[in-house]
């Protein structure tokens, strides 16, 4: 193989002790000082290898390069099995959650089915067949979808417990004897925090292997891996990203072998992430610490005013005292409590609820979040489409519920626009 091409990122193992802000900025990217890279020029950030195609001097170097990838070595073939541009956003995301490697992908869906699949599979075997999932009731509703529809249609047994119940959650795990757990983090809409450190015990004590959906809390808030998980997954498509360009998944797995099921699974159901997506995410990522910190603020900001608001009933967001879990929250989630405000509007109808939305100047009606700008969504006809009726209502979303994105524009004018269009709604 060409020298050019050879892999000069610095591994998440060999990164100095820097801060996480620090390794946000750096890891990933060329080592001046490696051995490989001394006496040359070499770029600043990793450019974007656009092809999908990689030429070996001799037929004999392309075999051994294939041999060499079988066993899970990083090797350039073909774009699907491993790129240079992706490959730097992977070493990044491992360094930054202190993983034993990563696999990026080309959706937060993507990341989360590999996970799924990846933590199913029995060590020794090469073929994923979980055998019962157990999950936080509390899931964005395409995840509620995709274990409907893609494992408990093929006979795999799934089931649900609250994430803040520690009590119901052990006696699920007796009851069921999952392979799999799955929570995320920070639920979406409501906000509830999972004790990652408690559960991944349980977990593990049960013999199954924990997932952690992080996309909502980002490196930046708390590290799943350090507290136990297996492994933690992010839609980077949000906040890594963060400026409504891309679509990305990524998952960080704890150990190789997590690691090497995940990667297989990734080029065998060809589910990649692009070089142009990955440099993109790369970029997004060197400013993470700096647009969490901002959007967090202002969420906590907006949190206060609303709850003050005579328009809604009701502020579901951890950096409150009113939140069940804020004492938790204040211990755990490193003096942040994440961007995202869910609020209820006090007795009106879902055509209440479209006119307030439309009334919004500034804040936009976008179906995503972690983004710069101050995004609403509202969740029954958006995050949670798919889910019936009468699992809203178990879950605790009402018809007046939204969900607010906090972005980083100046809090007085995110302020005004949301108190201008609640001024119009009529109860």
């Amino acid at each position: 193989m060409s020298n050019d091409l050879t892999p000069t990122q610095t591994p998440a193992q060999s990164q100095p002790n820097y801060a996480l802000a620090t390794r946000l900025v750096h890891a990933g990217e060329h080592d001046r000082h490696a051995p490989e890279n001394v006496g040359k020029v070499i770029p600043t950030t990793t450019p974007i290898y656009a092809t999908a195609t990689f030429l070996h001097p001799r037929s004999a170097d392309l075999d051994a390069a294939f041999e060499r990838a079988e066993h899970g070595e990083s090797e350039y073939i073909y774009t699907r099995y491993n790129n240079p541009t992706v490959e730097a956003l992977e070493m990044a995301m491992a360094s930054v959650e202190g993983g034993r490697g990563a696999v990026a992908c080309a959706s937060g869906m993507a990341a989360l089915y590999l996970a799924l699949l990846a933590a199913g599979t029995p060590r020794g075997s090469t073929e994923p067949h979980p055998r019962h999932i157990l999950a936080s009731k509390d899931l964005y509703g395409s995840t509620h979808a995709l274990m409907r529809r893609f494992f408990n249609a093929q006979s795999v047994g799934l089931s649900y417990f609250d994430v803040t119940d520690l009590k119901a959650f052990q006696a699920a795990l007796d009851e069921h004897e999952p392979d799999v757990v799955l929570v995320e983090s920070l639920s979406n809409p409501l906000l509830k925090m999972a004790d990652i450190e408690t559960i991944a015990k349980m977990t593990h004590d049960a013999d199954a292997r924990l997932i952690v959906d992080a996309t909502l809390t980002t490196p930046v808030a708390h590290l799943p891996l350090e507290q136990g998980a297996d492994i933690v997954v992010h839609s980077a498509t949000k906040y890594l990203s963060g400026h409504a360009d891309v679509s990305g998944g990524i998952l960080v797995a704890r150990t190789g072998f997590m690691l090497d099921t995940a990667r297989s699974y990734c080029r065998q159901i060809g589910t990649t992430l692009g070089p142009f997506e990955a440099r993109l995410i790369s970029r997004g990522i060197k400013t993470l610490s700096l647009r969490m910190k901002q959007q967090c603020n202002n969420a906590l900001r907006v949190a206060q005013r609303l709850e003050k608001h005579p328009k809604v009933s009701r502020v579901l967001y951890p950096g409150l005292a009113s939140h069940p879990q804020h004492k938790f929250a204040a211990l755990n989630y490193c003096g942040i409590f994440g961007a995202m405000v869910t609020f209820e509007l006090r007795d009106i109808t879902r055509d209440h609820i479209f006119q307030f939305m439309d009334d919004l100047k500034l804040v936009l009606p976008a179906t995503s979040l972690g983004d710069i700008y101050t995004l609403i969504t509202y969740p029954p006809v958006s995050s949670h489409r798919d889910v019936s009726a009468d699992e809203l209502r178990e879950q605790g979303i009402t018809e007046g519920m939204l969900r607010l994105s906090v972005g980083i524009e100046d809090i007085e004018d995110i302020m005004a626009d949301l108190e201008q269009a609640l001024a119009k709604v009529s109860n």
